[in-house]
This record gives structure tokens, sequence and C-alpha cells, in this order.
């Protein structure tokens, strides 16, 4: 199959969700600019990058004669990869230099991982979106069956079957609000470098291991599902879609596991500044609810409500009980990640709905499709994932009991 840059939704979410600002530091940052790079990304990733992953893949990297052989098209990218083997103590020693301040080497390797597990976050969405190309484009080629509720009619495509459809749609909705979630957290990056707005920084500290832990967490089952939906022919290496699989599972474990994230998320994000961060997050999360309104919205307005209430509860008991208990808050880190990402996709979600709703009622009709679509995936994530927020709050502030009812032995016995 062939990949297309998600154009339409980036450019959805940079100019109508969060709107782009002019950089303060190149004043001829315009939207324009900003969508010639797009398309200009775009193009490479379609026409060069996308035609060498299989291949790649299939290829690998070889240790030959005492050198590594690259996949054919990867040598060149490889050579102009920052990286190299540093060897310290040869020829009388190494000598070391001070970067930045004393004593603040922690503070700037931290700097260095939000990036770096940012990035990684940022590779689940995108492996969310390969996967997401495959299995529409398998579905719509793929005959096979009469529809549901038809009878003696022809065989359609997969995709019309509602379970296949419920797979694509859970996919998409899915990967829609994790895109939003990464370019939301990108933008406050950018306000607090540019602006040294210490909220800002606040915000983006709080959410990158939200979004590294969920968003490579979920490419591992979006992938999973895009497989399930190709069905056997999933497990043909031609199809691509066991390769999105593969290559979704490291995600999870690069920069950081996703219990170090939530770990992160519960000690050093919550409980340290006693949730006053995810307090200002969750009243953001409150002024979208109250902006959703109208019929066609009012699935989300109410499953969000809940989703953020059970948020709220669950990072009240972390403050409560990570001094006295720290290990019972460790063992609903997870679930609470999980249920903190699922709330706010659904934040992103109702942000884009409200932006959707404007945009159909002002008879805006050369998008009207997109548009629609955009209600349509929100209703989704309102009716199929929200209501998980909701279910993983008693296994955060009640589940440590179980986690931590056996010793050591007893997992053999």
């Amino acid at each position: 199959m062939t990949y297309a840059a998600p154009l339409r939704d980036i450019r959805f979410i940079l100019h109508e969700m969060i709107g782009l600002p002019p950089s303060r530091e190149e004043g001829d940052l315009t939207p324009e600019l900003v969508d010639a790079i797009l398309d200009e990304a775009a193009r490479f990733a379609a026409d060069v990058l996308a035609p060498l992953n299989q291949p790649g893949d299939k290829q690998g990297a070889r240790w030959q004669g005492g050198a590594v052989t690259a996949p054919d098209g990867f040598r060149a990218a490889y050579r102009a990869s920052p990286t190299a083997v540093l060897a310290f103590g040869d020829n009388e020693g190494a000598i070391g230099h001070l970067v930045g301040d004393a004593n603040r080497g922690l503070e700037y390797m931290f700097v260095m991982m939000n990036l770096a597990r940012f990035g990684v976050g940022l590779e689940g969405v995108a492996l969310s979106e390969r996967a997401l190309q495959a299995a529409v484009s398998y579905a719509t080629d793929r005959v096979q069956g009469t529809e549901i509720g038809v009878r003696g009619g022809q065989r359609v495509p997969i995709i019309r079957h509602p379970d296949v459809r419920r797979m694509l749609m859970s996919m998409k909705a899915q990967t829609e609000a994790m895109r939003a979630l990464a370019y939301f957290v990108a933008a406050e990056m950018d306000q607090a470098r540019r602006g040294g707005d210490t909220s800002a920084q606040a915000i983006v500290d709080l959410l990158i291991p939200v979004l590294k832990g969920w968003c490579t967490e979920n490419a591992v089952e979006i992938a999973s599902t895009g497989v399930q939906v190709h069905g056997g022919m999933g497990f043909i290496e031609e199809t691509g879609a066991a390769q999105h699989l593969r290559d979704a599972r490291i995600t999870p474990i690069y920069e950081g596991t996703t219990g170090i994230q939530a770990n992160d998320l519960i000690g050093r994000k919550i409980a340290r500044d006693g949730g006053r961060a995810a307090g200002v997050a969750i009243a953001a999360m409150r002024g979208v609810v109250e902006a959703l309104h109208g019929e066609e919205l009012a699935a989300l307005r109410a499953q969000l409500t809940d989703a953020v209430a059970a948020l709220e509860r669950c990072v009240r008991w972390v403050v409560e009980t990570y001094a006295a208990d720290p290990r019972a808050a460790a063992a609903g880190a997870v679930p609470l990640l999980k249920l903190f990402g699922i709330t706010a996709g659904g934040w992103q979600m109702g942000r884009a709905a409200i932006v959707a709703q404007r945009k159909l009622a002002s008879g805006d009709n050369a998008d009207r499709a997109f548009y629609q679509a955009k209600l349509g995936t929100a209703r989704f994530y309102a009716d199929h994932i929200l209501p998980q927020a909701q279910a993983l709050a008693p296994t955060v502030t009640q589940g440590a009991a179980g986690v931590l009812a056996l010793d050591e032995a007893q997992f053999a016995a």
C-alpha cells in the first residue's frame, strides 16, 4: 500500500485547534510557510521514506567482513545521523568540561529526556497512522460476505461490516486524539521555551510521561487491531501489517518503560507539587466540557465530565497516599497513566468537535465531509474510549491489595 501523510488533520490541529502564533524568533514564519514545509515533508515521507520501510525491515542490518552492511537505501541516512562511538581514557586520559552551570546537570538531562520521550510518543502516533491507513486500504478492497441485514445481497467489502467499522473507528479516533494531544504538548513546549512561561512548562512536564506512555501503549493496540482487520493476511509480510506491530512493540520500552513513565507521573509530576499542575490541566478540561453544546455533542459532554471527575479523584488519592504508602500508589501508577491519557485525549477530541461544530454551523461547505467526520470520531471516542476512564479509577485507588498480595515464592506456586 502507499502512504500519504495526514496533512488535513495536521493542518486542522495546527491552524484551527491550536492556532499557530508567529514565532518570536523568526518573524517570517507564516501559516503559508508552515504549510509549504508540511507539503514538502509529506512528499519526502511518501516518496522516499515509505518505500524504504518494508525492504529495510526485510533486509535488516548485517555484520559482514568486520563492518555493518545497511539495508538498501539506508546508507546515506546513517552517514547523516549524528551518532558516534566515544572512547574515554585513551591517549593519556580525558579532560572534562563543565557544560552549563554547576550542580544543574540533572535538570539539564531532563530537558533532553523530555524531548526524547516526546519524540518516542510521537513515534507511537506515526506508527498508529501507518497501521490505520493499511487497515482502511485492505478493508476497502477485501470483499467477503454480504452486508448484515440485506437478504440475498451481493458480497461487499469488509469495511461495510459493523465490527470491522468498529475496529477502524477505534484506530482512527485514538490516533486523532493522540496526534492532537502531541501537538498540544509541542505548542506548550514552544510557549515555555520562547515566552518563559512557567505554567506552560509545568503542563509540559506533567503531560510528557502521559504522552509517551499512552501513545506508545496505544500504538501496540492499534497496530494489533490492524493485523486483526487483515485477518490471516495480517501475518503475510507483503501486507506490512505485522511489521507495524513489531515496530510499535519497542516504543513502550524506548526512553523509559511505561512503568517508569507512570512512576514519574505519580511521583515527580503529581505528588511532589501536591497535584497543582494536574489541577490546572483538569480545570482546562472542564472548560472544554462547558463549551460542548448541542445534542450532537451531548454524549461527549457526559462522558468527558465523568472521565475528568475520575481523573480528579485519582489525582487527589495519589497526593494523599504517596508519602505514606508509595508502594500502593506505584501499584496503580500505570492504570492512572492510562486513565490520564484517555481523558486528555477526550479533552482534545472535545476541542476538535467544538471547532468542527462551529465550522459546520457557519455554512463552510468546502470541507464539510471532514468536519462531519470529526464529529463522528468524537462521538465514537465518547461512546467507546472515554468510559474506560471510569472503569480504571477503582484499579488506581483500590488495586494495590491484589498487586501486592503474593510473596516472591508464591508466583511459582
